[in-house]
């Protein structure tokens, strides 16, 4: 047996894909459980035969309607007592019925579509925030963006494409066949048929060819949208370091590259159209010589003349589509598995079957030997053990690397530990709801990214259900009320992309003033004031320790005097607890916690 190549199988695992990608959207259109659906899928069918059949018969009545003004002995008696008038006006009549039955067939079929559409977008939506945050790290969201626009969209051009040109093309094609065969002999199909095989065979080489550079193009296109979406999102970093033509020249360069790709796809397009219409031209001529030699032997009207060439014209018509409806099924076939591909991506982190809502009586925390790495070639934490007792304001603080922030990252469950386990009042965070989990710990992290819209949105985020005078309850605690006040609009004010209209300070405030209003009982700060300036940091410690009042907290800290009154601090080095006690008890031992304290009061002073 002939080993397959390198070819084949990518071939064969193509075709393989492209089946799949065609399984998995067959459900959308014959949902179980949804009688209306399958009622409208059946009823365009019906619709798109009947439109069919009408216009493989329209030819038939163009053709009597010429005889019965040169030969009206040649048409057939019901027929010819219809008149030329007549059949002239049910001709025009089949037509007009043709386009009637089809855009009714969109009307019929269009909630359906747009019900795929919705679901699979939304299948997709909820996948991708089910993905770890390790996966969100690795891609990149212009890329992202651009899977699943493309998928959706692919989506809704195959629906559409297979049910309502592709599939009709080869129904009429059968159709019009057979009418030849019927009405006029053998050969026509026989000529017909070679036609129709040469061009789809020659149609679908040229295409397959031009996915390669279409595909390229793509690339292309969607480096050039991570380019261009990183530059923006990076704007204020762009400005400080005057990169604005660096960027520019980045993004150039990409653009460049698709540039050159579009232009190889617009050449194809070329050869494809000019080979296209070469052959279909060929077997016109050879159909209309042989209809032209059955006239001039009394074998045939002047009316099956026209007959065969309507049908000639009709059939060319939507094989000039072909080509491009082969492109697209191809091209929507490959935007469609990226998007199937991402939706099969498994999410690193998930409820163990029988999970139950997590209980929080007290809020202790026990990090209980916990062993965790982002790479297994390099651990991050090691055997790591720690308590919080129920109400207990414990600080983390270590050199940089150290493990600080992985600890918020375990006790949120953005990952599982490797080894060893996290308890909250004795339950295994791996065996409790991810829901219920998230739901009992509030996290104010350093930089606090707002939604691209109003104040009053992005406070109430922390709870679903708030109403405005809770809302402004919480911010009166943030101590942010006055200031939205002031503000022209309010708590209507937009606070731009990522919350840029407003200051560091002011952003860091209506998180604590969201997180006040989710009201959890284990708060995680996670570096919250290290990216403020001392004034702000000060002011808002303030805020964050009454917010701590009654509540576990783990404090995660760079700066040290930020923490010195907490009622436990764990200092970390290297993945391990080295020390833990209080500020005055850790200071007195004179390790390394003392070494910290020392080194920033020295650096602090300087700055001053």
């Amino acid at each position: 047996m002939r080993r397959l190549s390198i070819t084949d199988e990518a071939l064969r695992a193509d075709r393989a894909s492209n089946w799949r990608t065609v399984r998995r959207t067959a459900p959308y259109l014959w949902p179980e459980g949804h009688p209306w659906v399958k009622r409208r899928v059946v009823g365009a069918v019906l619709l798109l035969v009947l439109a069919k059949v009408i216009t493989v018969l329209t030819p038939v009545v163009y053709g009597w309607a010429v005889d019965s003004l040169s030969d009206p002995g040649n048409v057939p008696g019901g027929a010819l007592a219809m008149g030329a008038i007549g059949l002239t006006l049910a001709y025009g009549l089949a037509r007009v019925s043709n386009v009637a039955f089809q855009q009714l067939r969109d009307v019929v079929f269009a909630r359906v579509g747009q019900r795929a559409l919705r679901l699979i977008a939304l299948e997709t939506f909820r996948h991708i925030h089910a993905l770890s945050l390790r996966y969100h790290i690795t891609r990149k969201t212009g890329g992202l963006s651009r899977i699943i626009e493309r998928g959706v969209k692919g989506v809704d051009y195959i629906l559409r494409l297979m049910l309502f040109s592709l599939g009709p093309l080869l129904l009429e094609l059968v159709l019009t066949g057979v009418m030849l065969w019927f009405l006029f002999d053998a050969w026509y199909l026989v000529v017909v048929g070679a036609t129709i095989a040469v061009y789809v065979w020659y149609t679908f080489t040229v295409t397959e060819w031009r996915v390669k550079i279409r595909k390229e193009m793509n690339d292309q296109d969607t480096r050039a949208n991570q380019r261009a979406i990183d530059s923006l999102l990076n704007y204020e970093t762009v400005k400080y370091f005057n990169a604005e033509e660096r960027e520019a020249r980045r993004y150039d360069e990409a653009m460049a590259a698709y540039a050159e790709a579009a232009v190889k796809t617009n050449n194809s397009l070329a050869y494809l159209n000019l080979g296209q219409g070469l052959l279909i031209n060929l077997g016109l001529i050879v159909v209309m010589l042989m209809a032209a030699r059955g006239v001039q032997a009394g074998q045939m009207t002047v009316g099956d003349f026209v007959m065969v060439n309507t049908y000639m014209i009709q059939i060319t018509t939507p094989l000039n589509f072909l080509g491009s409806m082969y492109r697209d099924i191809r091209q929507a076939l490959v935007d469609m598995d990226e998007m199937f591909h991402l939706l099969e991506q498994p999410a690193e982190v998930t409820d163990r079957p029988g999970a139950k809502p997590l209980e929080v009586l007290g809020g202790e925390i026990v990090f209980d030997r916990v062993e965790f790495g982002y790479d297994p070639e390099r651990p991050i934490l090691k055997g790591l053990s720690f308590r919080v007792a129920p109400g207990q304001r414990v600080a983390v603080v270590g050199s940089s690397g150290a493990g600080k922030s992985t600890i918020g990252r375990l006790l949120f469950r953005f990952y599982d530990v490797t080894g060893g386990a996290i308890r909250i009042d004795g339950q295994d965070i791996r065996e409790v709801t991810q829901e219920s989990l998230h739901a009992r710990i509030g996290v104010v992290p350093q930089d606090t990214v707002l939604f691209n819209d109003t104040v009053g949105y992005n406070i109430a985020y922390g709870r679903d259900s708030a109403t405005q005078a809770e809302i402004e309850a919480a911010a009166k605690a943030a101590h942010i009320h006055d200031f939205i006040m002031r503000l022209p609009q309010g708590y209507q004010t937009q606070v731009g992309e990522r919350g840029l209209k407003l200051s560091g300070g002011e952003k860091q405030r209506v998180g604590i003033a969201r997180t006040l209003l989710k009201d959890p009982p284990i708060l995680i700060l996670d570096e919250a004031t290290s990216a403020l300036d001392t004034a702000t940091e000060a002011d808002i410690q303030e805020e964050l320790h009454d917010m701590g009042q009654g509540r576990s907290v783990i404090v995660i800290a760079h700066r040290l005097s930020t923490i010195a009154d907490a009622d436990r601090i764990v200092v970390l080095e290297d993945g391990r607890l080295i020390e833990e006690g209080t500020h005055d008890a850790l200071l007195a031992r004179g390790g390394r916690y003392a070494e910290l304290w020392s080194r920033q009061t020295r650096e602090e002073e300087m700055a001053a």
